[in-house]
């Protein structure tokens, strides 16, 4: 409904969102757009049965007219409804309205990991692992509900403020495969396309072979890649160019990026990255156990002090070639504070 109350039907203008701004769409008052891709937007909503805030996806118009799209879109809604994991955004409410899909789901406040690496460049080796283990967290966790994403990236992963000093932030993974395994079941995706953002998408993506949650260990290896190097593991100049890359090249090694990591770093993305899913980590957290042994070590040798300069108490006592001399004698008058020593 129009604040006049007067219906409007959505699909009309789904393209021109600030049309869309004060309507109600299956109960939720649209407030504002707060993100956009190539098959949905999502907004800032009002839900007027429960006065909360969330997050309003609509799905575009033409995914709704397709039969086999909308029967997966509700199986997968309901599955990932009943996810009930901390670092996955729950989903509040999915169906259909005045032929448009649409998926309610918690509001984070906060940015996504995108706008934190855009603004701060690359993160420490401690903030990069909390954020990748907390994103493990979630996925294996859609795993053993046989979801897989398919399009791990960084404006996926929300940031949130944390509970503390050693918890600084909480992390949400947003945008499961709610539409990506039914967009290519449904005939939506054609022979030569995939779903997933380039540079953190997997081989066998590209490749058209059947994916499991192995794909996401690679996607999950790309984003930890740039949170530490501050650039995707593969930069080429065209977009054929980065697919043959994906499937074909080695990663360049981290330590290339920052030499002040420890070179542990390198064995792990390197398998984390690697080009068929047999020979990647089995599972996103045993990905994020590894990540997090090869920063332990680091931090253990920044503590011990290994490798530092030598302070000036060091060279102090490193140059002592001989011992050190006896005190001289005291002055007479000072004798009386010495007792048994007598001249």
């Amino acid at each position: 409904m129009t604040a006049g109350g007067a219906a409007r039907d959505p699909s009309v203008t789904y393209g021109r969102p600030s049309e869309l701004i004060g309507q109600e769409i299956a109960g939720y008052l649209v407030e504002r757009e707060i993100g956009r891709g190539g098959m949905a937007v999502v907004y800032r909503a009002r839900d007027l049965r429960l006065e909360r805030t969330v997050a309003l996806k609509l799905l575009a118009p033409e995914l709704a007219r397709n039969d086999t799209f909308r029967k997966r879109f509700t199986h997968e809604s309901q599955v990932a409804a009943a996810i009930d994991h901390p670092h996955i955004v729950p989903v509040f409410a999915a169906g259909e309205t005045n032929g448009i899909l649409y998926i309610a789901m918690r509001y984070v406040p906060g940015q996504d990991l995108r706008a934190l690496l855009d603004r701060q460049g690359p993160l420490s080796a401690e903030t990069a692992r909390r954020i990748a283990t907390q994103v493990a967290s979630a996925l294996d966790a859609a795993h053993a509900h046989e979801l897989v994403h398919r399009d791990v990236k960084p404006g996926n992963i929300l940031i949130a403020a944390g509970t503390d000093s050693e918890h600084p932030e909480h992390v949400y993974l947003t945008d499961f495969g709610l539409t990506k395994k039914s967009l290519s079941l449904s005939g939506l995706t054609t022979v030569g396309q995939f779903v997933g953002t380039l540079d953190y998408v997997a081989p066998e993506q590209i490749s058209g072979r059947p994916v499991d949650g192995r794909c996401d260990v690679y996607s999950l290896g790309c984003v930890v890649y740039e949170t530490l190097a501050g650039t995707p593991p593969f930069q080429r100049d065209d977009d054929l160019a980065l697919l043959w890359a994906h499937q074909y090249d080695a990663p360049p090694p981290l330590t290339g990026h920052r030499p002040d990591l420890p070179a542990a770093l390198d064995d792990v993305l390197a398998k984390a990255l690697a080009k068929t899913p047999d020979e990647r980590y089995g599972s996103c957290l045993e990905f994020v156990s590894d990540l997090r042994v090869a920063v332990a070590r680091r931090a253990l040798a920044d503590r011990a002090g290994g490798g530092h300069a030598p302070t000036r108490v060091d060279a102090r006592i490193g140059d002592r070639a001989t011992p050190p001399a006896p005190p001289p004698e005291p002055p007479r008058w000072a004798m009386p504070v010495f007792p048994g020593r007598v001249r």
